[in-house]
Protein backbone atom coordinates (compact mmCIF):
# COMPACT_ATOMS: atom_id res chain seq x y z
CA UNK A 1 0.00 0.00 0.00
CA UNK A 2 3.06 2.61 0.09
CA UNK A 3 2.74 5.40 1.08
CA UNK A 4 -1.43 5.06 1.88
CA UNK A 5 -0.37 2.20 4.53
CA UNK A 6 -2.20 3.47 7.35
CA UNK A 7 -0.08 1.07 9.87
CA UNK A 8 3.30 1.23 8.31
CA UNK A 9 5.80 0.84 11.31
CA UNK A 10 7.91 3.56 12.28
CA UNK A 11 6.51 6.16 10.01
CA UNK A 12 7.45 9.45 9.79
CA UNK A 13 5.31 11.05 11.81
CA UNK A 14 6.96 9.37 14.24
CA UNK A 15 9.97 11.22 14.46
CA UNK A 16 8.33 14.38 14.22
CA UNK A 17 9.42 16.36 17.15
CA UNK A 18 12.74 18.87 16.74
CA UNK A 19 15.55 19.53 19.05
CA UNK A 20 16.56 22.84 19.57
CA UNK A 21 19.83 24.28 21.24
CA UNK A 22 20.76 27.19 23.42
CA UNK A 23 24.77 27.51 23.54
CA UNK A 24 24.92 29.43 26.66
CA UNK A 25 28.21 30.28 26.00
CA UNK A 26 27.36 32.00 22.28
CA UNK A 27 23.89 32.91 23.23
CA UNK A 28 23.15 31.52 19.94
CA UNK A 29 20.07 28.79 19.35
CA UNK A 30 20.56 26.46 16.75
CA UNK A 31 18.72 22.91 15.83
CA UNK A 32 20.56 20.00 16.33
CA UNK A 33 21.83 17.82 13.63
CA UNK A 34 23.50 15.16 16.34
CA UNK A 35 26.27 14.41 18.06
CA UNK A 36 29.91 13.23 16.65
CA UNK A 37 31.99 10.18 17.36
CA UNK A 38 34.43 12.28 20.08
CA UNK A 39 30.64 13.36 21.63
CA UNK A 40 30.56 16.86 20.42
CA UNK A 41 27.08 18.71 19.73
CA UNK A 42 26.62 18.85 15.27
CA UNK A 43 24.49 21.80 14.74
CA UNK A 44 22.59 23.84 11.89
CA UNK A 45 21.10 27.17 11.37
CA UNK A 46 17.26 26.84 12.30
CA UNK A 47 16.38 27.52 8.59
CA UNK A 48 14.06 26.10 5.70
CA UNK A 49 17.43 24.69 3.73
CA UNK A 50 18.71 22.98 6.57
CA UNK A 51 15.13 21.23 7.13
CA UNK A 52 16.61 18.22 6.08
CA UNK A 53 19.45 17.77 8.44
CA UNK A 54 17.16 18.75 11.46
CA UNK A 55 17.28 15.92 14.03
CA UNK A 56 13.90 14.01 14.40
CA UNK A 57 12.36 12.21 17.59
CA UNK A 58 10.21 10.22 18.63
CA UNK A 59 7.34 12.62 20.23
CA UNK A 60 5.83 9.81 22.68
CA UNK A 61 7.03 10.45 26.41
CA UNK A 62 8.83 7.15 27.45
CA UNK A 63 10.29 6.74 24.05
CA UNK A 64 11.25 10.42 23.90
CA UNK A 65 12.69 10.33 27.75
CA UNK A 66 15.12 7.57 26.89
CA UNK A 67 16.74 8.75 24.13
CA UNK A 68 17.51 12.01 25.40
CA UNK A 69 18.46 10.95 28.38
CA UNK A 70 21.11 8.60 26.13
CA UNK A 71 21.75 11.47 23.62
CA UNK A 72 22.18 13.79 27.04
CA UNK A 73 24.92 11.40 28.58
CA UNK A 74 26.96 11.12 25.05
CA UNK A 75 27.69 14.94 25.59
CA UNK A 76 31.29 16.30 26.08
CA UNK A 77 29.65 19.45 27.41
CA UNK A 78 26.38 19.49 28.77
CA UNK A 79 26.12 21.84 31.25
CA UNK A 80 26.87 24.66 28.57
CA UNK A 81 24.09 23.33 26.78
CA UNK A 82 19.87 23.81 27.06
CA UNK A 83 17.94 22.09 24.96
CA UNK A 84 14.09 22.38 23.23
CA UNK A 85 11.66 19.81 21.75
CA UNK A 86 9.25 21.35 19.29
CA UNK A 87 6.76 20.47 16.57
CA UNK A 88 8.77 20.01 13.15
CA UNK A 89 5.80 22.60 11.61
CA UNK A 90 7.22 25.43 13.78
CA UNK A 91 10.88 24.81 14.42
CA UNK A 92 11.78 27.44 12.26
CA UNK A 93 9.51 30.32 13.80
CA UNK A 94 10.29 29.30 17.04
CA UNK A 95 14.17 29.44 16.77
CA UNK A 96 13.39 32.69 15.49
CA UNK A 97 12.01 33.87 18.47
CA UNK A 98 14.05 32.28 20.76
CA UNK A 99 17.09 33.88 19.26
CA UNK A 100 15.57 37.41 19.87
CA UNK A 101 14.94 36.67 23.45
CA UNK A 102 18.75 36.39 23.68
CA UNK A 103 18.98 39.92 22.24
CA UNK A 104 15.68 41.46 23.44
CA UNK A 105 14.28 39.72 26.52
CA UNK A 106 10.98 39.36 27.28
CA UNK A 107 8.45 37.22 30.07
CA UNK A 108 6.48 35.96 27.12
CA UNK A 109 8.82 33.90 25.23
CA UNK A 110 11.25 33.13 28.34
CA UNK A 111 8.14 31.04 29.58
CA UNK A 112 7.20 29.81 25.89
CA UNK A 113 11.28 28.71 26.52
CA UNK A 114 10.39 26.90 30.16
CA UNK A 115 7.24 25.21 28.71
CA UNK A 116 9.68 23.79 25.82
CA UNK A 117 12.68 23.05 27.64
CA UNK A 118 13.86 19.16 28.34
CA UNK A 119 16.24 18.13 31.00
CA UNK A 120 17.60 14.46 31.52
CA UNK A 121 16.69 12.94 34.38
CA UNK A 122 19.52 11.65 36.40
CA UNK A 123 18.11 8.17 37.26
CA UNK A 124 17.97 7.14 33.65
CA UNK A 125 21.43 8.27 33.15
CA UNK A 126 22.74 5.57 34.79
CA UNK A 127 21.20 2.97 33.05
CA UNK A 128 22.79 3.74 29.39
CA UNK A 129 22.73 0.22 27.88
CA UNK A 130 18.65 0.21 28.19
CA UNK A 131 18.52 3.71 26.57
CA UNK A 132 20.64 2.59 23.70
CA UNK A 133 18.23 -0.49 23.34
CA UNK A 134 15.28 1.87 22.82
CA UNK A 135 17.54 3.76 20.39
CA UNK A 136 17.98 0.97 18.32
CA UNK A 137 14.75 0.22 18.64
CA UNK A 138 13.31 3.25 17.31
CA UNK A 139 16.04 4.13 15.12
CA UNK A 140 16.81 7.72 16.50
CA UNK A 141 20.18 6.65 18.30
CA UNK A 142 23.37 9.50 17.95
CA UNK A 143 25.24 7.52 15.92
CA UNK A 144 22.20 7.38 12.76
CA UNK A 145 21.79 10.92 13.78
CA UNK A 146 18.37 10.57 13.71
CA UNK A 147 18.41 8.31 10.37
CA UNK A 148 15.49 5.53 10.42
CA UNK A 149 17.91 3.11 7.56
CA UNK A 150 21.23 3.08 6.74
CA UNK A 151 22.90 3.32 3.30
CA UNK A 152 24.12 -0.53 3.41
CA UNK A 153 19.98 -1.69 3.66
CA UNK A 154 19.19 -0.15 0.60
CA UNK A 155 19.58 -1.97 -2.24
CA UNK A 156 21.61 -0.53 -4.79
CA UNK A 157 21.46 -2.73 -7.30
CA UNK A 158 17.52 -1.82 -7.82
CA UNK A 159 18.36 1.43 -7.64
CA UNK A 160 20.87 0.82 -10.07
CA UNK A 161 18.18 -0.09 -12.65
CA UNK A 162 16.50 3.31 -11.92
CA UNK A 163 19.05 4.73 -13.29
CA UNK A 164 19.94 5.91 -9.50
CA UNK A 165 23.13 5.66 -7.55
CA UNK A 166 24.53 6.84 -4.39
CA UNK A 167 27.16 8.87 -5.90
CA UNK A 168 24.08 10.82 -7.56
CA UNK A 169 21.16 10.82 -4.88
CA UNK A 170 24.31 12.68 -2.91
CA UNK A 171 24.87 15.27 -5.49
CA UNK A 172 20.67 15.83 -5.87
CA UNK A 173 20.73 16.29 -2.01
CA UNK A 174 18.10 13.46 -1.75
CA UNK A 175 19.95 10.26 0.18
CA UNK A 176 19.50 12.25 3.37
CA UNK A 177 15.80 12.41 3.46
CA UNK A 178 15.34 9.27 2.55
CA UNK A 179 17.95 8.00 4.77
CA UNK A 180 15.34 10.07 7.49
CA UNK A 181 12.66 8.11 6.14
CA UNK A 182 10.78 10.37 3.87
CA UNK A 183 9.78 11.19 0.56
CA UNK A 184 11.77 13.01 -1.72
CA UNK A 185 10.88 16.52 -1.66
CA UNK A 186 11.16 16.69 -5.14
CA UNK A 187 10.53 14.62 -8.20
CA UNK A 188 13.48 12.66 -9.26
CA UNK A 189 14.02 11.19 -13.01
CA UNK A 190 14.34 7.40 -13.15
CA UNK A 191 14.35 4.99 -15.70
CA UNK A 192 12.68 1.33 -15.08
CA UNK A 193 13.81 -1.33 -16.78
CA UNK A 194 11.07 -4.22 -17.36
CA UNK A 195 14.08 -6.37 -19.25
CA UNK A 196 11.84 -6.62 -22.75
CA UNK A 197 10.91 -2.81 -22.52
CA UNK A 198 12.63 0.43 -20.78
CA UNK A 199 10.45 3.39 -19.30
CA UNK A 200 11.29 6.55 -17.90
CA UNK A 201 9.78 8.58 -15.37
CA UNK A 202 9.69 11.33 -12.93
CA UNK A 203 8.50 10.16 -9.70
CA UNK A 204 9.40 10.90 -5.99
CA UNK A 205 11.03 7.93 -3.89
CA UNK A 206 10.55 6.79 -0.43
CA UNK A 207 11.99 4.02 1.15
CA UNK A 208 9.97 1.44 3.23
CA UNK A 209 10.17 -1.46 5.27
CA UNK A 210 8.02 -4.65 3.44
CA UNK A 211 6.73 -7.40 5.63
CA UNK A 212 9.98 -9.36 5.62
CA UNK A 213 11.63 -6.46 6.69
CA UNK A 214 13.51 -5.60 3.98
CA UNK A 215 14.33 -1.98 2.97
CA UNK A 216 12.66 -1.54 -0.33
CA UNK A 217 12.54 1.47 -2.80
CA UNK A 218 8.51 2.92 -3.07
CA UNK A 219 8.14 4.61 -6.36
CA UNK A 220 5.22 7.12 -6.12
CA UNK A 221 4.78 8.14 -9.87
CA UNK A 222 2.60 11.18 -11.36
CA UNK A 223 -0.87 10.73 -11.53
CA UNK A 224 -3.19 12.91 -14.11
CA UNK A 225 -5.39 12.95 -11.32
CA UNK A 226 -6.60 12.11 -8.14
CA UNK A 227 -8.14 8.49 -8.43
CA UNK A 228 -11.67 9.91 -6.63
CA UNK A 229 -14.15 7.60 -8.50
CA UNK A 230 -13.24 4.15 -6.59
CA UNK A 231 -13.27 3.08 -3.21
CA UNK A 232 -10.26 4.51 -0.50
CA UNK A 233 -9.64 1.68 1.97
CA UNK A 234 -12.96 1.26 1.73
CA UNK A 235 -13.98 4.79 1.92
CA UNK A 236 -16.42 5.99 -1.19
CA UNK A 237 -15.32 9.67 -1.79
CA UNK A 238 -19.07 12.05 -2.04
CA UNK A 239 -19.58 14.86 -4.47
CA UNK A 240 -18.22 17.08 -1.73
CA UNK A 241 -15.03 15.37 -0.33
CA UNK A 242 -13.97 15.20 -4.11
CA UNK A 243 -14.88 18.81 -4.58
CA UNK A 244 -12.48 19.89 -1.90
CA UNK A 245 -9.91 17.23 -2.48
CA UNK A 246 -9.93 19.00 -6.07
CA UNK A 247 -9.93 22.12 -4.84
CA UNK A 248 -7.95 22.41 -1.00
CA UNK A 249 -5.80 18.82 -1.81
CA UNK A 250 -7.68 18.20 1.81
CA UNK A 251 -10.97 16.40 2.16
CA UNK A 252 -11.90 18.45 4.90
CA UNK A 253 -13.27 16.02 7.25
CA UNK A 254 -12.58 12.59 9.23
CA UNK A 255 -13.17 9.25 7.99
CA UNK A 256 -13.24 5.81 9.13
CA UNK A 257 -10.68 3.81 6.77
CA UNK A 258 -10.39 0.09 6.89
CA UNK A 259 -6.95 -1.41 6.86
CA UNK A 260 -6.88 -4.39 4.79
CA UNK A 261 -4.26 -6.13 6.62
CA UNK A 262 -6.01 -6.20 9.74
CA UNK A 263 -9.80 -5.12 8.67
CA UNK A 264 -9.55 -2.33 11.43
CA UNK A 265 -11.27 0.46 11.21
CA UNK A 266 -9.05 3.46 11.87
CA UNK A 267 -10.28 7.43 11.67
CA UNK A 268 -8.14 9.17 9.29
CA UNK A 269 -7.87 12.47 7.36
CA UNK A 270 -7.25 12.37 2.99
CA UNK A 271 -5.37 15.08 1.18
CA UNK A 272 -3.58 14.63 -1.76
CA UNK A 273 0.18 14.79 -2.57
CA UNK A 274 0.06 17.82 -5.00
CA UNK A 275 3.79 16.40 -6.70
CA UNK A 276 1.88 13.05 -7.52
CA UNK A 277 -1.91 12.94 -7.69
CA UNK A 278 -1.29 10.54 -5.18
CA UNK A 279 -4.17 9.78 -2.31
CA UNK A 280 -2.27 9.71 1.28
CA UNK A 281 -4.12 8.83 4.54
CA UNK A 282 -2.93 9.56 7.75
CA UNK A 283 -4.52 8.27 11.36
CA UNK A 284 -6.03 10.94 13.52
CA UNK A 285 -4.03 9.91 16.61
CA UNK A 286 -0.88 10.98 14.20
CA UNK A 287 -2.34 14.50 13.96
CA UNK A 288 -0.50 17.04 16.18
CA UNK A 289 -1.98 20.41 16.48
CA UNK A 290 0.68 23.91 17.33
CA UNK A 291 -0.50 25.78 20.30
CA UNK A 292 0.59 28.88 18.10
CA UNK A 293 0.78 30.09 14.20
CA UNK A 294 2.34 33.13 13.47
CA UNK A 295 1.73 34.48 16.94
CA UNK A 296 -2.14 33.15 17.30
CA UNK A 297 -2.55 31.08 20.24
CA UNK A 298 -4.87 28.51 18.85
CA UNK A 299 -8.12 28.01 21.60
CA UNK A 300 -9.15 24.02 22.28
CA UNK A 301 -12.47 25.12 19.83
CA UNK A 302 -9.96 25.83 17.19
CA UNK A 303 -7.98 23.20 17.38
CA UNK A 304 -10.37 20.13 17.74
CA UNK A 305 -11.21 22.11 14.27
CA UNK A 306 -8.05 21.53 12.59
CA UNK A 307 -7.92 17.42 14.34
CA UNK A 308 -11.22 17.51 12.47
CA UNK A 309 -9.13 18.27 9.08
CA UNK A 310 -11.81 21.13 8.37
CA UNK A 311 -10.40 24.52 7.17
CA UNK A 312 -10.08 27.24 9.86
CA UNK A 313 -10.07 31.01 9.06
CA UNK A 314 -7.38 32.79 11.63
CA UNK A 315 -6.86 36.49 12.13
CA UNK A 316 -4.60 38.59 13.03
CA UNK A 317 -1.51 36.08 12.13
CA UNK A 318 2.06 38.19 11.81
CA UNK A 319 4.40 37.25 8.40
CA UNK A 320 7.90 36.96 8.87
CA UNK A 321 8.31 40.83 7.70
CA UNK A 322 6.18 41.84 10.90
CA UNK A 323 2.39 42.48 8.79
CA UNK A 324 -0.34 41.59 10.27
CA UNK A 325 -2.73 39.72 7.62
CA UNK A 326 -5.56 36.46 7.54
CA UNK A 327 -5.76 33.45 5.82
CA UNK A 328 -7.22 29.80 5.94
CA UNK A 329 -5.12 27.15 7.63
CA UNK A 330 -6.02 23.30 7.19
CA UNK A 331 -3.79 20.02 8.13
CA UNK A 332 -2.48 18.30 5.41
CA UNK A 333 -2.24 14.09 5.55
CA UNK A 334 0.65 14.33 2.93
CA UNK A 335 2.35 17.31 4.57
CA UNK A 336 1.54 16.12 8.03
CA UNK A 337 1.31 19.71 9.11
CA UNK A 338 -0.69 22.65 9.07
CA UNK A 339 -0.75 24.51 5.60
CA UNK A 340 -2.06 27.90 4.61
CA UNK A 341 -5.05 27.87 1.72
CA UNK A 342 -4.16 31.21 0.10
CA UNK A 343 -5.03 29.75 -2.92
CA UNK A 344 -8.13 27.88 -1.81
CA UNK A 345 -11.22 29.89 -4.12
CA UNK A 346 -8.80 29.12 -7.29
CA UNK A 347 -9.69 26.38 -9.33
CA UNK A 348 -8.47 22.84 -9.61
CA UNK A 349 -5.97 23.25 -12.77
CA UNK A 350 -4.94 26.84 -11.26
CA UNK A 351 -4.33 24.80 -7.23
CA UNK A 352 -2.33 22.34 -9.16
CA UNK A 353 -0.71 23.94 -11.63
CA UNK A 354 0.73 26.07 -8.48
CA UNK A 355 1.59 23.56 -6.30
CA UNK A 356 2.93 21.47 -9.16
CA UNK A 357 5.40 24.32 -10.47
CA UNK A 358 8.59 22.21 -9.73
CA UNK A 359 7.16 19.58 -12.08
CA UNK A 360 6.89 21.68 -15.23
CA UNK A 361 9.88 23.27 -14.57
CA UNK A 362 12.46 22.13 -17.50
CA UNK A 363 14.40 19.51 -16.46
CA UNK A 364 17.92 19.63 -15.71
CA UNK A 365 18.50 16.14 -16.04
CA UNK A 366 18.23 14.09 -18.93
CA UNK A 367 18.38 10.14 -18.65
CA UNK A 368 20.58 10.35 -15.80
CA UNK A 369 22.79 13.22 -17.34
CA UNK A 370 22.76 16.31 -15.55
CA UNK A 371 23.21 19.40 -18.31
CA UNK A 372 26.07 21.97 -17.04
CA UNK A 373 24.77 25.66 -16.71
CA UNK A 374 25.41 26.89 -20.12
CA UNK A 375 23.21 23.66 -21.44
CA UNK A 376 20.67 24.07 -19.22
CA UNK A 377 20.15 27.91 -20.12
CA UNK A 378 20.00 26.96 -23.77
CA UNK A 379 17.86 23.99 -23.23
CA UNK A 380 15.20 26.21 -20.99
CA UNK A 381 14.71 28.71 -23.76
CA UNK A 382 13.67 26.11 -26.20
CA UNK A 383 17.37 25.79 -28.25
CA UNK A 384 18.73 22.50 -28.94
CA UNK A 385 21.18 21.02 -27.21
CA UNK A 386 24.03 18.39 -27.88
CA UNK A 387 24.32 15.85 -25.03
CA UNK A 388 27.17 12.99 -24.91
CA UNK A 389 27.70 10.27 -22.52
CA UNK A 390 24.36 8.88 -22.69
CA UNK A 391 24.44 5.20 -21.57
CA UNK A 392 22.03 2.80 -23.00
CA UNK A 393 20.13 -0.50 -20.96
CA UNK A 394 22.99 -1.81 -22.40
CA UNK A 395 25.78 0.08 -20.82
CA UNK A 396 27.02 1.31 -23.99
CA UNK A 397 27.69 5.55 -24.60
CA UNK A 398 25.44 7.15 -26.92
CA UNK A 399 25.10 11.04 -27.68
CA UNK A 400 22.31 13.00 -28.83
CA UNK A 401 20.47 15.92 -29.25
CA UNK A 402 17.37 17.32 -27.01
CA UNK A 403 15.11 20.06 -27.48
CA UNK A 404 12.74 21.03 -24.55
CA UNK A 405 9.00 21.36 -25.92
CA UNK A 406 7.50 23.93 -24.28
CA UNK A 407 3.86 23.08 -25.81
CA UNK A 408 4.03 19.55 -24.47
CA UNK A 409 6.41 19.92 -21.47
CA UNK A 410 8.40 16.89 -22.98
CA UNK A 411 12.28 16.55 -23.97
CA UNK A 412 12.46 16.07 -27.50
CA UNK A 413 15.26 13.65 -28.36
CA UNK A 414 17.11 12.81 -31.86
CA UNK A 415 20.60 11.43 -32.96
CA UNK A 416 21.16 13.92 -35.29
CA UNK A 417 21.07 17.96 -35.08
CA UNK A 418 17.21 18.91 -35.87
CA UNK A 419 18.23 21.99 -36.49
CA UNK A 420 20.49 20.75 -39.82
CA UNK A 421 17.67 18.54 -40.66
CA UNK A 422 15.69 21.57 -41.41
CA UNK A 423 18.27 23.82 -43.02
CA UNK A 424 18.65 20.45 -45.35
CA UNK A 425 15.51 20.36 -45.87
CA UNK A 426 15.01 24.01 -47.20
CA UNK A 427 14.17 24.11 -50.99
CA UNK A 428 17.38 25.21 -53.04
CA UNK A 429 17.29 28.06 -55.70
CA UNK A 430 16.75 25.73 -58.19
CA UNK A 431 13.78 24.57 -57.09
CA UNK A 432 12.57 28.06 -56.26
CA UNK A 433 12.79 29.00 -59.80
CA UNK A 434 11.13 25.67 -61.28
CA UNK A 435 8.26 26.09 -58.43
CA UNK A 436 7.68 29.17 -59.94
CA UNK A 437 7.54 28.71 -63.65
CA UNK A 438 5.87 25.94 -63.58
CA UNK A 439 3.33 25.68 -60.49
CA UNK A 440 2.84 29.33 -59.26
CA UNK A 441 2.92 30.70 -63.17
CA UNK A 442 5.44 33.13 -62.36
CA UNK A 443 9.09 34.15 -64.07
CA UNK A 444 12.24 35.50 -63.53
CA UNK A 445 15.22 37.36 -65.46
CA UNK A 446 16.20 34.01 -66.94
CA UNK A 447 13.03 32.20 -68.08
CA UNK A 448 10.63 34.69 -68.73
CA UNK A 449 10.38 34.81 -72.20
CA UNK A 450 10.36 31.25 -72.84
CA UNK A 451 7.53 29.42 -73.71
CA UNK A 452 8.78 25.80 -74.04
CA UNK A 453 8.38 24.59 -70.67
CA UNK A 454 11.50 24.29 -68.46
CA UNK A 455 13.00 20.68 -67.73
CA UNK A 456 12.87 20.08 -63.58
CA UNK A 457 16.06 21.81 -62.30
CA UNK A 458 16.51 23.86 -65.33
CA UNK A 459 16.93 27.82 -64.54
CA UNK A 460 18.15 28.95 -67.60
CA UNK A 461 17.52 27.89 -71.25
CA UNK A 462 19.51 25.32 -72.93
CA UNK A 463 18.01 23.77 -76.34
CA UNK A 464 18.29 25.82 -79.80
CA UNK A 465 14.86 27.01 -79.74
CA UNK A 466 15.06 28.28 -76.57
CA UNK A 467 18.04 30.29 -77.21
CA UNK A 468 16.34 31.59 -80.43
CA UNK A 469 13.75 32.71 -78.45
CA UNK A 470 15.19 34.24 -75.46
CA UNK A 471 17.78 36.44 -78.23
CA UNK A 472 14.67 37.55 -80.32
CA UNK A 473 12.87 38.72 -77.31
CA UNK A 474 16.15 40.58 -76.83
CA UNK A 475 16.02 42.55 -80.20
CA UNK A 476 14.77 45.96 -80.42
CA UNK A 477 10.98 46.00 -82.01
CA UNK A 478 11.16 47.34 -85.67
CA UNK A 479 9.37 49.88 -86.51
CA UNK A 480 6.18 49.52 -88.28
CA UNK A 481 6.03 53.15 -90.34
CA UNK A 482 3.12 54.46 -92.26
CA UNK A 483 2.47 53.56 -95.70
CA UNK A 484 2.14 56.12 -98.06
Amino acid sequence: MSEQTLDTPKSPEQLSEILLVLDKEKKKIQAVKGIDKNGKLETVEPIKKNQNQFMRVDKNGDLFSNFFSNFFSQLKDPTRFSFFKVTEPVAIDMANEMQKQMDRPTPEVEQLMKQHEVKAEPDKNNNKQENRNSMETTQTTSETGGYRYKPEQIDWETMNNLGLNKEKLEKMNLLDPLLRGFKTNELVPVSLNLGTAVTRMDARLSLQQNDEGAVVVAIHGIRKEPNLNFAFFGHEFSKEDKENLLQTGNMGRVVNLINPKTNETILSIVSVDRLTNELIALRTDKIKIPDEIKGVKLDDVQKQTLMEGKPLHIEGMTSKKGTSFDAEVQFNADKRFVEFLFDRNNTNKQVQGNEKKQSLETPKTFRGKELDNEQYQKFKDGQTVYVSGLVDKKGKEYNGYITFNKGTNKTDFSFQNPNKIKEEAKPTEAHKTQTAVNSEGKTNEATKNIKEPLKSGQKNPDSKEQLEEQEAAKAPAKSKGIKR
